[in-house]
């Protein structure tokens, strides 16, 4: 009996998709047993995948670590191991800029398994009653947040991609050269508008991941609306929990829907792996468009593959979450993916928070954030 380990996070959308392809590639290859672990959001965004690596045949990465798990050698290159046709497949079904997320010197180091960024959430329920519709436009945003029916995700990581989300919607992608993370001028508008609606916001949610947040508005009547926050389309299916919510494109600011921050999940094949054969291959079966189609999103999985967000069934069991939000998906922001990045991810949220919460003065914020960013390049040298 052949044993392959794997580590994931810990949601229903992180795990049980998992679980699923496993017992069914198991059903199919009684030879094999895949045992699937799982770690924390925090950890799953913020620790190491090195010494993961060496414990685990299979991991489900985020996609900033591609570099990393690239540059130490830790993960394998898919695309070394796949056949040209599934490669095709996979990069032509991509969903948004997904499949690019995890390539790095011009291979593929994850299967993009699970598609997301933040998007827009509602109880039409609470809206309904109080007779507010789902907002529109950013000032639609902002005269509902003053009713107090609005929340976000206000934990560090969050408030960063939100943080690039603004400025991307002014008309500016972060991390254009190599000195500044953002222009003072559009980082300074950025955060004021970020501010603006921050204030509005019970402080609670400063310490709320997005699926705490989708847990306040599915376990209470307090929250009608939540602007931006990655989605997680287990909320709106029916009997996941006491109410329903339906997922929706983000608001226009100046005319333009906003556009959010890539995230998404990918399957990564440890390089330390003593069943590499065998971890391809169930890695290849679940990254398939009939397994995505299937399996991975009948077992509330979030799929990382364009037939199935397309799929009128998979829609009719989700109040159309996926053709919804699939807009914002195809415009989203690739954040970068360089080795050294993630001393910046772990460090500028902490900066964005503080200032969020507490005000202050922009321009020394954005310098902390132009210190964090030189130095994660610089560690990317060494």
């Amino acid at each position: 009996m052949i044993r392959l380990k794997g580590i994931t996070w810990n949601h229903t959308r992180g795990l049980l998709p998992m679980v699923a392809t496993a017992q069914r590639f198991s059903e199919l290859h009684p030879e094999i047993e895949i045992s699937w672990e799982k770690r924390s959001l925090q950890e799953f965004a913020d620790a190491s995948i090195e010494d993961l690596a060496k414990r685990f045949d299979l991991l489900v990465i985020d996609h900033p670590w591609t570099g990393f798990g690239a540059q130490t050698n830790t993960i394998l290159p898919l695309s070394d191991y796949f056949s040209a046709p599934y490669i095709k497949d996979q990069k032509t079904n991509t969903v948004g800029r997904s499949f690019e997320s995890y390539i790095f010197s011009d291979k593929l180091w994850a299967l993009p398994i699970d598609a997301a960024t933040p998007v827009a959430s509602a109880r039409l329920d609470i809206l309904e009653r109080q007779g507010y519709k789902v907002p529109q436009t950013y000032d639609d945003l902002l005269a509902l947040a003053k009713k107090g029916l609005v929340a976000f995700a206000g934990i560090p990581v969050d408030v960063l991609m939100s943080f690039y989300m603004y400025c991307c919607s002014l008309g500016e992608a972060p991390f254009q050269s190599q000195e500044k993370v953002i222009s003072v001028e559009t980082g300074t508008k950025a955060l004021q508008l970020f501010r603006e609606l921050a204030q509005l916001i019970d402080p609670a949610h400063f310490n709320r991941n997005p699926i705490q947040v989708f847990e306040a508005m599915v376990n209470s009547d307090e929250i009608a609306y939540c602007p931006f926050a990655y989605g997680y389309s287990n909320y709106s299916r029916i009997g996941y929990s006491q109410n329903l919510l339906h997922f929706y494109d983000l608001v226009r600011l100046n005319d333009q829907p906003m556009i959010s921050s890539l995230g998404g999940t990918g399957l990564a094949v440890s390089s330390f792996s003593q069943h590499i054969p065998e971890a391809i291959q169930y890695a290849e079966f679940t990254g398939s468009s009939p397994i995505q189609q299937t399996i991975f999103a009948d077992n509330g999985g979030q799929p990382g593959h364009l037939q199935a967000w397309k799929s009128e069934r998979i829609n009719l069991l989700t109040h159309d979450y996926f053709k919804n939000t699939l807009p914002a998906l195809e415009r989203a922001f690739l954040r970068p993916r360089y080795a050294g990045h993630m001393h910046f991810q772990d460090n500028a949220g902490h900066v964005v928070r503080e200032y969020l919460m507490n005000g202050g003065d922009e321009e020394a914020v954005l310098s902390e954030l132009d210190s964090l960013y030189v130095k994660s390049l610089n560690l990317e040298t060494k």
